[in-house]
């Protein structure tokens, strides 16, 4: 069991950044509400391709749950019946957590896609756990770890619930996100553990503190940054052009603008330091790549007005570059020499 483990959760690993992409992309694509109930999607398992698969049809087998749109309301299936030539009322009753009842086939197969590399993650973590007893006498924490991820998952499948039934709550959206990010450091730390032939790094006091100031500083960057995507989505959502939606952004947005400086100074020094005492820390380069793209996708996003994809770019950048921090820190942390 100890031979696939490390493969089995850096899969896992993989799939939940996917998750994340998918999550992006369907915020990028305004997705979010094209399954408007969960887990199904309209009541499907596989959900409709076409709006006439959701319109009341005379004659046809509806199974308990299975959803239509009528007179722009979703009506849900009581129990099994085979439909009359006329609507029986008595046989539905509304869908009665949003009054979202829109279909787009794009929006609902985008969402579509993005629950299923959520369940594959779900199911990559699991059996990772199951992986995970090859190591009962050698490391039960690791057991412990991969179970927690597991529950994360979990939290996290509720979560994306919560916030389809929220007709997508700005907080909950934010939650859904930190919770995915903590999945990532779990998952890390599980990867870590385990992780052989690791590179010769030297510890440094300093470093290590400026590193772990450097990993909080983007905790705050991302949070910061939702919180200006939130005010980005409420205005999209108004139908307003690209050009409008940071025309009068909120004090937040300007915090988030010049808190990147800081976020680059801190990380430049940890490079320079790195680099002038030779302690081996070769993700740094990393960092300072991941820093530089998602800075200039955040020019791009303002000054040319949210070319396609740069929001994207922009927020899973974000989530990579907490993870390649998160394992420095794992592997600052795990050295003993110090200087």
């Amino acid at each position: 069991m100890q031979k696939y483990f490390l493969k089995s959760a850096k899969i896992a690993l993989v799939l939940v950044y996917l998750v994340i992409f998918a999550g992006a992309f369907v915020r990028l694509t305004g997705s979010g509400m094209g399954c408007p109930d969960w887990p199904k999607c309209f009541g499907y398992y596989i959900p409709p391709t076409e709006q006439k698969e959701l319109l009341f049809t005379a004659g046809k087998e509806y199974d308990k749950g299975q959803v239509i749109i009528k007179e722009e309301s979703l009506l849900v299936a009581k129990t099994d019946f085979t439909s009359k030539p006329t609507f029986d009322a008595s046989k539905w009753e509304k869908y009665t957590k949003h009054d979202y009842a829109i279909f787009n086939p794009l929006h609902t197969w985008v969402e579509y896609i993005n629950r299923l590399l959520g369940a594959l993650a779900g199911i990559a973590c699991i059996i990772t756990f199951i992986l995970s007893f090859g190591y009962w006498a050698a490391n039960k924490k690791l057991i412990l770890l991969t179970f927690l991820v597991c529950i994360l998952m979990g939290f996290q499948a509720w979560l994306g619930k919560t916030v389809v039934d929220s007709d997508l709550s700005p907080f909950k959206i934010t939650t859904h996100m930190l919770a995915a990010l903590l999945i990532v450091a779990f998952q890390l730390i599980v990867i870590y553990t385990v992780q052989k032939n690791r590179k010769q790094i030297i510890f440094n006091t300093k470093f290590n503190f400026i590193l772990v100031l450097s990993l909080v500083l983007t905790l705050i960057q991302i949070v910061l940054g939702t919180d200006v995507r939130e005010q980005v989505d409420i205005i999209a959502k108004t139908g307003a052009p690209e050009i409008m939606w940071l025309q009068n952004p909120t004090i937040i947005f300007y915090i988030h603008r010049s808190f990147s400086i800081i976020v680059l100074l801190t990380n430049l020094y940890l490079f320079l330091l790195n680099s002038k005492l030779g302690l081996g820390f070769s993700k740094i380069k990393w960092v300072m790549v991941i820093l530089l793209i998602e800075i200039l996708s955040g020019i791009a996003m303002y000054y040319f007005y949210f070319p396609f994809g740069t929001q994207t770019i922009h927020i899973v950048l974000a989530t990579i570059l907490f993870g390649v921090q998160f394992y420095t820190v794992l592997e600052s942390n795990s050295k003993k020499i110090a200087l």
